[in-house]
């Protein structure tokens, strides 16, 4: 007997409140999202200005400035203009769309924040070979290798999706298109997409993670042979930045995605899903300039 299964054409996002919290709610984004792009656009343009700044520890900055301000562009807009709409829909293609772009920032953010972690583990732990490590071809080639090892990643989840039929529900209990509520609503058999995530949080969240963590526990047991206070401070305050960016970030994408998809769960994800969608982007180039002289004296040049 052949099942009757169904592909929506659009699906319903049901956003994050509706009534007398719409306006405060759309305020707040909407400044959030400016204040996200201009200090990451502050960010790129004071490197990219200052030749002084152009150094691998900085090249990798520009670039994870650059992914902030993509991965808030493409969810924020749409989640603004669906405020305003009396339908808040997105097309099966559209949702596609936006989901393959932010799981491609999100899988090559991690790799990037890896890759920083390397650049520092070597201007700090191996100085005599930093130059040699980290010349600008090693660097970009490890900036390439994280882009396309995130298309990729991205890649296999919209394939495994597009093949998925949504029969229980056109209700997507979320803001934007994202995995667990996708998979939430399907009636397709989802183990495949569920062991994709599993694999996936392993060897890019977990496997990120223990790397950067490796590299700063090195790190931090030569930062405290440094007998110079002052030089202690600065080595110390530039890595410690990092790290916690790096823990706030993994740490809430474990507790997004690292959860079977259940009704249940769907509304403390979507809340935590707001550090990684708004909140680090935009801490982001706040938290490396205002701890960092570095750029704090080329951002005074450039102004």
């Amino acid at each position: 007997m052949e099942s009757n299964h169904t592909r929506f054409s659009a699906f319903l996002l049901l956003g994050l409140s509706s009534g007398e919290y719409q306006i405060p709610l759309v305020t707040l984004f909407f400044l959030i999202n400016l204040l996200t792009l201009f200090g990451n656009f502050t960010i790129i343009e004071v490197i990219r200005r200052n030749r002084d700044l152009h150094t691998p520890m900085y090249f990798f900055l520009g670039h994870l400035s650059f992914l902030d301000m993509a991965s808030s562009f493409i969810i924020i807009p749409k989640m603004l203009a669906n405020f305003f709409s009396s339908k808040q829909t997105i097309t099966f293609v559209g949702c596609l769309i936006q989901l393959h772009f932010f799981i491609t920032f999100l899988a090559t953010e991690c790799f990037l924040l890896s890759a920083m972690a390397y650049d520092r583990y070597f201007a700090i732990c191996r100085p005599l070979h930093y130059c040699t490590a980290m010349k600008f071809t090693t660097c970009s080639l490890m900036v390439a290798t994280s882009w396309i090892l995130g298309l990729l990643y991205a890649l296999v989840h919209i394939i495994l999706i597009s093949r998925l039929d949504f029969c229980y529900s056109i209700e997507v209990n979320h803001y934007f298109c994202d995995l667990p509520p996708l998979l939430n609503i399907s009636c397709s058999d989802i183990f495949a997409n569920i062991v994709a995530i599993f694999l996936g949080g392993v060897l890019i969240g977990y496997g990120s993670f223990i790397f950067t963590l490796f590299s700063y526990i090195n790190i931090i047991l030569i930062i405290l042979k440094i007998q110079s206070v002052k030089g202690k401070y600065k080595a110390f305050s530039t890595c410690a930045t990092h790290l916690s960016v790096f823990t706030l970030f993994i740490s809430t994408l474990v507790a997004v995605y690292f959860q079977p998809p259940s009704t249940h769960s769907l509304k403390s994800k979507r809340l935590v899903s707001l550090v990684y969608v708004l909140l680090t982007p935009l801490l982001n180039p706040f938290i490396y300039s205002l701890r960092n002289e570095d750029v704090k004296r080329a951002l005074r040049k450039t102004v």
